[in-house]
């Protein structure tokens, strides 16, 4: 999903659509939070879900609003951090994703709420 997001930005795509998950909606609203992504909506039924985004570009340079996206933990190498451990990427200017007992957060509020987890990915 993190992936197809930063493809279709970099083809100066105006929404991307993927399968729907209920771990890919928690990453959309996230994101749609943190200001990343435009509204985030689900369509279909049943098996035929999907979700589909709407993506941001700034208005004078048409620029994307994500640089990057790196993901960090892999499905051959888990990376979990206690909230003492977490940092805000890029010295504050983006934004890491954890999944933690309390649901998705953002570094920010995951050092809010003093819970660890594991980081998905960073975005800036």
């Amino acid at each position: 999903m993190v992936i197809r997001i930063k493809n279709a930005q970099r083809a100066r795509k105006e929404a991307v659509q993927f399968g729907y998950s209920k771990i890919k909606w928690n990453i959309a609203r996230v994101l749609e939070e943190a200001g990343y992504i435009g509204s985030a909506t689900r369509k279909g039924r049943k098996n035929k879900r999907a979700i589909e985004i709407a993506l941001l570009y700034d208005e004078v340079t048409k620029n994307p609003k994500i640089s990057e996206i790196r993901r960090i933990s892999r499905l051959g190498r888990r990376m979990y951090r206690g909230y003492r451990e977490i940092f805000a990427p890029k010295n504050g200017f983006g934004v890491a994703v954890y999944s933690t007992p309390k649901g998705l957060l953002t570094d920010k509020q995951a050092r809010k709420e003093k819970v660890g987890g594991e980081i998905l990915f960073e975005i800036y």
